[in-house]
């Protein structure tokens, strides 16, 4: 086998585990719910967006950081990290507990998800770049299939079964890596701003407080007001640290291009949609229909397996025509996935006929949607900065996630009725639109901009070129 699949496989082994843990985690909050009993909606919730938000926030760092001290030795660490912290989860005595543990895989998922792409392009001409890309867009939609099927059965044992499951998969990856993965870097004096990514933390903690209280507390509520307050204080200070920063989380060379720009915040609103869906679906077939989990994970399935088998033919379409173009296309597939939902669904449980075909549209869009974003962003980095630049492109991804989490539950409440989900199918339709219409901004092929150069060092002088160990 030639050595760029064998790298493929290590890859995308980590990238699978660190996919997988969303979706599983999603079909195991009923019995989360029953397990700790008087935990409500909204505190279960941070089960979710402790992930999120740390994975968010440290991405940037965390790929800064690969890039600069090595890819594999950050892929490395993430991947134990993250398998030590899934134990942590699978003995949690509390949810607070659980919570805590549910951060640091988050830290480790940073660490790894960038490098992983890094590792994996140079291994590519830049002609044939879409083919690995392809393919990794297709795991998470592999991940994504398998999580809620693969969730549902783990479940019948327990809830603590959907963190063990990572163990063996995490160990796997981190010993065929270290013989198999070599060493990329790109030396760099400039240290990470880790303060800037505590601060990004502490500022998306706070909105999505914000938002997961807003309807309990009251919008007009000082407690509210004061932390959309800090929001946009913590928002300011890291904006400010961004741009005076010597190595800052985000580089703004990368926000001042256009297509690097707009596929990013088209990644934030598209996931903000799908995040949203996700949980939904899941709270609809088991609360509104009563289904089992496992049977609510396979009905799940098809959506993400649909998304899974279209990823590669999507990203060959979109260097075709534009991953402008093509992302475009599937967000308004996706979109209509939540109009046949919300024209189709009610509290009579017709599978074939009323959920199913809102899940197979879905799960096409998202197939032809996510490898169009990372192709987007792909095509704009120069090789020093590529897992930096997909960091940040995943950023956006996390943060739509904790969004579309939160405000989700804002939404939602108590759900009683079918009626109630209603806006939950809403708030899809309206953040998928939105990502469309960014994308739409990109256009073909043609209007793909070079490559971004690696900025020069301090002293003017441009960056070493590759290092290959």
């Amino acid at each position: 086998m030639e050595r760029r699949w064998r790298v493929l496989i290590v890859v995308v082994a980590g990238v699978f585990m660190a996919g997988l843990d969303v979706f599983i985690v999603n079909i195991a909050f009923p019995q989360l719910h029953t397990d700790f009993p008087g935990t409500s909606l909204r505190s279960l919730s941070w089960v979710l967006n402790s992930y999120t938000i740390v994975f968010a926030a440290f991405l940037i760092t965390a790929g800064r950081w690969s890039d600069t001290f090595g890819r594999k030795r950050s892929y490395l660490l993430g991947t134990g990290l993250f398998v030590t912290a899934s134990a942590a989860c699978a003995i949690a005595p509390s949810i607070p507990f659980l919570v805590a543990a549910r951060a640091v895989q988050g830290l480790g998922a940073a660490l790894l998800m960038p490098a992983s792409l890094g590792l994996l392009l140079p291994e590519f001409p830049p002609d044939k770049r879409h083919i690995p890309i392809g393919i990794w867009a297709a795991v998470g939609g592999i991940a994504a299939a398998a999580g809620p099927p693969l969730g549902g059965l783990l479940v019948q044992i327990s809830w603590r079964w959907v963190f063990i499951v990572n163990v063996p998969v995490g160990l796997a990856s981190l010993i065929a890596g270290w013989y198999i993965l070599r060493e990329v870097r790109h030396p760099d004096a400039s240290r990470p701003d880790f303060l800037g990514a505590g601060l990004l933390t502490a500022a998306m903690a706070t909105l999505v407080v914000a938002i997961i209280q807003g309807t309990t507390w009251g919008w007009a509520n000082p407690r509210i007001l004061g932390l959309l307050a800090l929001t946009a204080l913590l928002i300011a200070l890291v904006g400010r640290r961004i741009a005076t920063h010597p190595s800052p989380i985000v580089e703004p060379a990368l926000l001042k291009v256009r297509t690097f720009s707009l596929a990013t915040t088209a990644s934030l609103l598209f996931f903000m949609a799908f995040a949203a869906m996700l949980l939904a679906s899941v709270l609809f077939l088991t609360g509104i229909w009563h289904e089992p989990i496992l049977t609510a994970g396979l009905e799940i399935f098809p959506g993400p397996a649909m998304a899974a088998a279209t990823a590669v033919p999507g990203a060959r379409l979109g260097a075709r025509f534009g991953p402008g173009r093509v992302g475009a296309v599937g967000a308004v597939l996706f979109a209509l996935g939540g109009v046949w939902w919300v024209t189709h669904l009610t509290g009579a449980p017709h599978y074939a006929a009323d959920f199913l075909p809102g899940m197979m549209i879905g799960g096409l869009g998202v197939g032809l949607m996510i490898p169009s974003l990372t192709g987007a962003v792909a095509s704009t980095l120069a090789p020093a900065r590529l897992a930096t630049g997909i960091a940040v492109q995943t950023t956006g991804r996390q943060i739509g996630s904790a969004l579309g989490f939160a405000i989700l539950v804002a939404v939602l409440g108590t759900p009683h009725t079918a009626g109630d989900f209603k806006a939950a199918w809403e708030l899809m339709i309206a953040a998928s639109l939105l990502a469309g219409a960014t994308l739409v901004a990109i256009g073909g092929p043609s209007r793909v901009p070079a490559p971004v150069p690696a900025p020069a060092s301090s002293d003017g002088v441009a960056p070493p070129r590759e290092v290959l160990i």
